[in-house]
């Protein structure tokens, strides 16, 4: 074996990679598997192109990223002392001391760079890094994109295209000799910015004014606008060639020059550790589990009222999708919470698959069957279930109520809140919460800092109030967090640390004991109302809300009962004596003298007026409630007529007509055509069954091992069939190397295919072919033909490492492997 031949090129410095690195670049750059290369310069090629190039930068951190840029200023290829350099500074910078930066970027550079050359950006020896090009040209400082670094460009790149008169004179300014030769003028000017003491000695000789220029261009922007007749100061910058033409109008500080001025370092403030999440406060823990289990306990009633509320049917569907503002409001107003939460609620319940849409002509949001399997679990598993759906939703909810790119309102349950950036910046948000020690709250603008280190590019670049994307989702999902019971007082709480670690079950086994225990009874008083000293019973729960009206919620509910909604457990289909018993079952005090009244009272007169279907008809006994009716002036708009003493006929429906007669105080019943009281209650509309809405992913999924491990092996064998040596079968002697381009398919005769796979069947050798599939795509195979037969060739596959079947017609061409020693 030779010594080992440094990289050419990219596709080299994969192709020496092992089979474990090679599965480290596509895990972490998955959208090269798709499809899987067909070999390494293949692979090679699809890492260079500038959407995954784009892509691979925005994953970088903040460090990883200012390697990359000092290797864009750098030479290229760079050794690594140049870019240590670049990163530390020369030391020369009047004495400013730097050690503990310095030894901190010393420490961290091998990792980062390790990060750059698993993902491909970089390649090459330590003595020889090179940048991928296309990562050079997206970092590399330009007058259409600045360099994050505030360096402008080289000497070389300045000076393109200026006359060789005006370089003489910069020369002659600067006191290096004269050379009738571009090139070497742009060297000698260039050496002389890059010499640490000549370029000092200029600068002693520079005017005051002339250093405050370029005080205020060294750490960028380069550029600066000048007159056409500048003052003296700038003069002096530009004949020395300190400061550069770009226009007319526009001088730069070349980069040379900025990197004297800036003692060497690239990077005004190199940041190699990541910024430390501090603690806002140290809170108990188990003040924080109890305050999180509350709140989540706060959830789950939320959800259950609001999907109660849309039980009979939610409001319509606007024509572009989602939740009208009005709507938005009168839901809010229900909840008595504000518009933002409501949103969020609305779209948790969405997210779980408890809520959707009917899917009638007339469309309108209701619950889903799920609903109903979910109201039956328990409280801790119904919260689980919350919780899980939300940790991977892409639908943000604090978009509601902004607007889209073209200006258009964002409404709830609306089709444009996807982003596909939530899940991600959602778990690394509660991953440095769980980071920190139990108890503890952090304080937001730092954990703002450590996302925006290790994501430097993803979003605009952040303002004082956060205003990019991935800022506002670290708010919302902390606020978000907070709602659903994931954190207590700031703090993770333990069932979430369980269920980001260990799932589901763990988290509903620690969150049960925290959780209130469901009450079977209540608490009557005299003022015709009922507490709820905790959560009650389903059951119990249910029937006193048809009973009795919610007047104030809290750590208890309490419920009032008037005539109207005991007239709805009548219209229920209850009885006097079932409400009697009822409230003596259920309650822990005497039931008051005043709610027996009120029920026996409302029982009396409820039904003794009876509604049915002419138009709508009034139908009573008592003939003085009729004449009473007819009398009162507010039944006008009725128009009714008597048919008989005890009948009146009107000209309204029987809902409407039922209204009216409860709103002038009396208690109408409707009624059946036979006569038999109508027994109304709330009906519950389900849509038909529905799925979850389905997380919008953020590029292509992470590739699990068995991927991972077939996309390699198929590359390796497909680089193994494209970089086989192979004889040239019209060459003489046959013994010559194919001199044809690499990837270029074999072309045979159907002759010469024929003769040369059945000759390799007999002699047990490999062949290289040219295969054509059924799809058109062509490929190119190392086979070892076993058997020839009824126009197809049975062989072993190098490529696909298993026996296989071909059809001849399909195989362009053939050619023989060369031996050990050929070529």
């Amino acid at each position: 074996m030779g010594t080992t031949t440094p990289p050419r090129t990219l596709a080299e410095a994969l192709r020496a990679r092992g089979d474990e690195s090679l599965a480290g670049l596509l895990r972490a750059r998955p959208d090269l598997l798709n499809p899987v290369p067909n070999d390494i310069t293949q692979l090679a090629t699809r890492a260079g192109t500038r959407a995954s190039v784009v892509r691979a930068l925005e994953h970088l951190d903040r460090f990883a990223l200012q390697t990359a840029e000092a290797l864009a200023v750098a030479p290229d290829p760079a050794p690594y002392d140049t870019l240590l350099s670049l990163l530390t500074g020369d030391g020369l910078d009047d004495g400013e001391q730097r050690d503990d930066a310095g030894a901190a970027v010393t420490a961290a550079l091998p990792g980062a760079l390790a990060t750059l050359r698993e993902q491909a950006l970089v390649w090459g020896e330590d003595d020889r890094l090179r940048l991928v090009r296309t990562a050079r040209e997206l970092l590399a400082p330009s007058p259409q994109h600045p360099s994050p670094t505030g360096l402008g460009p080289t000497v070389a790149e300045a000076t393109a295209g200026m006359s060789p008169g005006r370089l003489q004179e910069i020369l002659a300014a600067t006191g290096l000799p004269a050379t009738h030769d571009p090139v070497s003028a742009v060297a000698a000017l260039s050496a002389l910015f890059t010499d640490r003491t000549r370029m000092a000695e200029l600068l002693d000789t520079a005017p005051v004014e002339a250093l405050s220029v370029l005080d205020r261009l060294v750490w960028g922007p380069p550029y600066g606008e000048v007159t056409p007749n500048p003052t003296p100061p700038v003069k002096w910058l530009r004949d020395r060639g300190l400061l550069l033409p770009v226009s007319t109008r526009t001088v730069v500080l070349p980069r040379e020059a900025a990197l004297h001025l800036r003692a060497g370092r690239a990077h005004r403030v190199p940041e190699p550790v990541p910024p430390v999440v501090t603690a806002a406060a140290e809170r108990d823990p188990q003040a924080v589990d109890r305050a999180a289990a509350g709140q989540a306990f706060t959830a789950l009633a939320t959800v259950e009222e609001l999907l109660k509320l849309w039980n009979g049917g939610g409001p319509p569907i606007l024509r572009a999708g989602g939740l009208s503002v009005r709507e938005l409001k009168r839901t809010a107003t229900a909840l008595d919470t504000t518009e933002p939460v409501t949103a969020f609620w609305l779209e948790l319940a969405y997210g779980a698959g408890l809520l959707a849409s009917d899917g009638e002509t007339d469309e309108r949001y209701a619950p889903t069957p799920a609903y109903d399997e979910w109201l039956d679990l328990s409280a801790q598993d119904r919260w689980t279930h919350l919780a899980s759906a939300w940790l991977p939703a892409t639908r943000v909810p604090g978009l509601v109520g902004g607007q889209d790119a073209k200006g258009r309102a964002l409404s709830a349950l609306g089709p444009e809140l996807d982003r596909s950036a939530a899940p991600g910046v959602r778990a690394r948000t509660l991953a440095l919460l769980a980071a920190l020690a139990p108890g503890t709250a952090p304080d937001p603008e730092a954990l703002l800092q450590r996302l925006r280190w290790e994501r430097p590019l993803r979003g605009a670049a952040p303002t004082a109030e956060g205003t990019d994307l991935r800022s506002r989702l670290a708010l919302w999902t902390l606020n978000e967090a907070e709602l659903l019971g994931i954190t207590g007082r700031g703090a993770l709480a333990t069932h979430a640390r369980a269920l980001l670690d260990e799932g589901e079950g763990a988290a509903a086994r620690l969150l049960a004991p925290l959780l209130p225990e469901p009450l079977d009874h209540v608490l009557l008083q005299a003022d015709l109302t009922a507490v709820a000293p905790g959560p009650l019973e389903r059951p119990l729960a249910e029937t006193l809300s048809v009973l009795a009206d919610v007047e104030s919620k809290g750590g208890a509910t309490v419920y009032r009962f008037t005539p109207g909604s005991v007239r709805r457990a009548l219209d229920a289909g209850q009885a006097a004596s079932d409400l009697h018993a009822f409230l003596a079952a259920h309650s822990r005090t005497p039931v008051p003298q005043p709610l027996s009244y009120l029920i026996d009272d409302v029982a009396r007169r409820h039904g003794h007026l009876r509604i049915g279907a002419a138009s709508a008809y009034v139908r009573c006994d008592d003939e003085a409630v009729l004449n009473e009716i007819l009398a009162d002036r507010r039944s006008t708009g009725l128009r009714l007529r008597r048919l008989a003493p005890t009948v009146l006929a009107a000209q309204a429906d029987p809902g409407s007509l039922l209204e009216a007669l409860r709103e002038m105080g009396y208690a109408p019943a409707a009624e059946s055509a036979e006569g038999d009281v109508l027994i109304t209650r709330a009906g519950a509309r389900r849509t038909p069954p529905r799925t979850p809405p389905a997380p919008v992913p953020e590029g292509p999924p992470t590739p699990d091992a068995t991927l991972l491990g077939a996309a390699v092996r198929a590359i390796r064998a497909g680089d193994t069939a494209a970089t086989v040596p192979r004889k040239d079968p019209t060459a003489d002697p046959p013994g010559t190397p194919d001199s044809r381009p690499s990837g270029t398919l074999p072309r045979t005769t159907s002759a010469e295919t024929l003769a040369t796979v059945q000759a390799a069947a007999m002699t047990g050798s490999s062949l290289w072919i040219g295969y054509v599939t059924a799809e058109g795509s062509a490929s190119q195979r190392v086979i070892a033909p076993v058997r020839v037969e009824g126009g197809f060739v049975t062989a072993y596959d190098h490529t696909a490492d298993e026996v296989r079947t071909y059809p001849l017609h399909r195989i362009t061409g053939v050619a023989e492997l060369a031996e050990e020693g050929e070529g």
